[in-house]
């Protein structure tokens, strides 16, 4: 898949109500530029399919697409095959929709944890001293701070992550100037989407929470993909008056990478993990 070719598919992707980000396109290419696939007939782009690979251990599943008028003649099947042989040998990730876990638990996928997408408003609210901007001086250590929330090495897609065109990304530090957490609030098709959204403590998640908020127009609306195991994720998602909208199931072929859900109170994305 190309650069457009995968713009392309992104357009799909808003077109099922996926809402992704304005500028993914260049990051998701960032992590592995062979990792799209698409699907043709006599020409004609039909379906898609991400099989990312990360690292020497592990691929993720995504875009996983077929054109509305296509469905029900096997093509969708095709594409799978493909982008599962890609990642061979792999652990494998996706994050899929309830109605398709059967099918995913067909081809060896196992159920680890939900995943809730919570939908709120923006809010001018007061930003604690000690949440400042993140920015080139500080990749080294973000990226450092955020291998333990990912199963592999995903440095390449978090370099382009970071300095999405229109996205912010914010940390907090404590007195010693040591990294307590960080998140990134990104424009999408549709208001506006936090991820990651990672912290050493609830107080830590509340205070970057409402910073990135207060970049949000109040009549926008912004997005979290709350991993379900955390509880605290999800009272803070409610205190603000966010509402879940949404759901996917992680899940994966091989052993649970067991991350750290108590300090994860974000998903990057559910396309790519």
């Amino acid at each position: 898949m190309t650069p457009p070719e995968l713009e392309m598919v992104l357009e799909w992707a808003a077109a099922e109500g996926w809402n992704p980000g304005l500028q993914d396109a260049a990051s998701f290419y960032a992590a592995d530029p062979d990792g799209f696939l698409l699907g043709s007939i006599d020409g004609e782009p039909v379906a898609s399919i991400f099989a990312v690979r990360y690292g020497s251990g592990f691929g993720f599943i995504g875009g996983y697409i077929v054109r509305p008028e296509f469905r029900g003649k096997g093509l969708g099947m095709a594409v799978w095959r493909a982008g599962m042989a890609r990642l061979e040998g792999r652990n494998v990730g996706l994050d899929g929709v309830p109605a398709q876990q059967e099918n995913y638990a067909r081809s060896g996928f196992r159920l680890a944890h939900r995943n809730v997408r919570y939908e709120g408003r923006g809010a001018d609210v007061p930003v604690a001293d000690r949440v400042l901007p993140l920015g080139p001086q500080d990749l080294a250590e973000v990226l450092e701070y955020d291998r333990a929330f990912f199963p592999d090495d995903r440095q390449q897609f978090m370099r382009c992550w970071l300095r999405q065109e229109g996205s912010v990304a914010l940390g907090v530090r404590d007195a010693g100037g040591t990294l307590l957490g960080y998140a990134v609030l990104r424009p999408c098709r549709a208001g506006f989407k936090i991820g990651p959204l990672c912290a050493e403590s609830p107080q830590v998640a509340e205070e970057l929470m409402q910073a990135v908020c207060g970049r949000v127009p109040a009549d926008e609306p912004v997005f979290l993909d709350v991993p379900e195991p955390n509880a605290a994720a999800i009272e803070l998602a409610e205190r603000r008056g966010m509402h879940a909208c949404f759901e996917t199931a992680r899940m994966y072929t091989g052993a649970d990478p067991g991350l750290p859900l108590a300090r994860q109170y974000g998903i990057t994305t559910f396309e790519l993990g």
